[in-house]
C-alpha cells in the first residue's frame, strides 16, 4: 500500500521513485503473480486456491503523484493497481488528482475504491456521522463515475466493529486495514491487512522480505476490536490467539510492538499463545507484529492493529 510517489517532503507517506522502481523490478522478475485486488478477493470469498507469492498494488488517497508517477511506470510494466479514493479532496485540494485524471486512469483498467468522503478517524464517530460520509461519498462516485466501487479502504487504516458492520452491510465485498500481514484463507475479508510502504520502510531489501511472507493463519483473537476505549488495565489490552495447525511449531515465535514495549509470550499447549505487554499504548495508532519463521528462510507475518483515542496523525 503506497501514498505518495517522489515527494520527499512526506517521508512518511512518500515513496522515492528509486526505490518504487526497484520495488516494481522485482515484482516484474518472474516469481510474483501481481492481480487485480477484485479478483484476488473474489478467489478468497469463493474458497479458490492462489498460487504462492500472489500480490496486489494498492494506492490511497487522491496524491496527483499517482497520476504523474505510479500510473506510468505501472502501466509501462503491466501491473494492475487500485486507487481507494477519497471523495471530498479530489479537484479541491492543491495537488490532488482531479474526477478527469482518476477517469483517465479507471478506462485504463485501474481499480477504483471507496476511501470515505472527507477522510475523518471513522472509528470514533458517532453512527450518524459515519452513515452521512458514506452517503456523501456514494453520491459522489455516482455523480462522478456512475458507480460506487464495491471494494473500501478504512482511512488511516482504522476501524471499528460498527463501522466494519456498516461497510458490510452497505454492499462492498471487502475492506482493507494498514496493519501489516498476508491474508490466509478464511480471513475476515472486512479487516484485510497491506504492508504499507514509505521512505523508511520502502528500501528493496525489506520491500523482497515482505512480497515473500506467508500468512499466519489465526483464530479466536483477542481483543475483538481494534479500538481500546477503557481505562486501567485495558491498556494495555489482553492479546491472544490461536494458531491453525497449519502454521507448525510455534516455538521460534516473535512478538513486537510498535510502542517499544517488551513483549512477554506464552505458548499454552501446542497452538494458543498468549502476549502481555509492559506499557500501554499511546494515543492513535499501535500494532503488535508477529513473525514465525519458516525452513525455506522466509517468514509468516500477523499484524494485530490498536487505536487509543486522542491520536490525530
Amino acid at each position: 500500500m503506497y501514498h505518495r510517489f517522489g515527494d520527499t517532503g512526506v517521508p512518511s507517506t512518500n515513496i522515492r521513485l528509486d526505490q518504487f522502481e526497484e520495488h516494481i523490478a522485482i515484482l516484474t522478475d518472474g516469481r510474483y503473480n501481481v492481480r487485480p485486488l477484485e479478483e484476488i478477493v473474489a478467489a478468497l470469498a469463493a474458497g479458490t486456491p492462489l498460487p504462492d507469492r500472489t500480490i496486489a498494488i494498492t494506492i490511497d488517497d487522491t496524491y496527483r503523484s499517482t497520476y504523474t508517477e505510479a500510473f506510468p511506470r505501472l502501466q509501462a510494466a503491466g501491473l494492475p493497481f487500485t486507487l481507494f479514493v477519497n471523495t471530498d479532496s479530489v479537484g479541491q485540494v492543491a495537488g490532488a488528482l482531479s474526477w478527469s485524471e482518476i477517469r483517465t486512469m479507471a478506462e485504463a483498467g485501474v481499480t477504483i475504491g471507496a476511501h470515505s468522503a472527507a477522510h475523518g478517524h471513522m472509528a470514533f464517530m458517532d453512527r450518524g456521522t459515519m452513515e452521512q460520509d458514506l452517503a456523501r461519498m456514494t453520491s459522489t462516485f455516482l455523480r462522478e463515475l456512475g458507480y460506487v466501487p464495491r471494494l473500501f479502504a478504512y482511512p488511516y487504516g482504522e476501524y471499528s466493529a460498527e463501522l466494519v458492520a456498516m461497510i458490510e452491510n452497505a454492499g462492498y465485498v471487502a475492506a482493507f486495514g494498514q496493519h501489516s500481514g498476508a491474508v490466509a484463507d478464511g480471513a475476515n475479508l472486512f479487516t484485510l491487512p497491506r504492508f504499507a510502504l514509505n521512505e523508511r520502510y520502502g528500501e528493496p531489501d525489506r520491500f523482497a522480505t515482505i512480497v515473500d511472507t506467508l500468512a499466519f493463519p489465526v483464530r479466536d483473537i483477542m481483543p475483538e476490536d481494534m479500538p481500546i476505549r477503557g481505562t486501567g488495565s485495558a491498556n494495555p489490552p489482553s492479546i491472544g490467539f490461536t494458531a491453525e495447525e497449519s502454521v507448525g511449531s510455534l516455538h521460534r515465535l516473535a512478538c513486537f510492538a510498535s510502542n517499544g514495549a517488551n513483549v512477554d509470550l506464552e505458548l499454552l499447549g501446542d497452538r494458543h499463545v498468549e502476549i502481555r505487554l509492559d506499557r500501554p499504548f499511546g494515543p492513535g495508532r499501535s500494532r503488535l507484529n508477529c513473525t514465525l519463521p519458516t525452513s525455506d528462510g522466509r517468514f509468516r507475518w500477523l499484524g494485530l492493529p490498536f487505536l487509543v483515542p486522542g491520536g490525530t496523525e
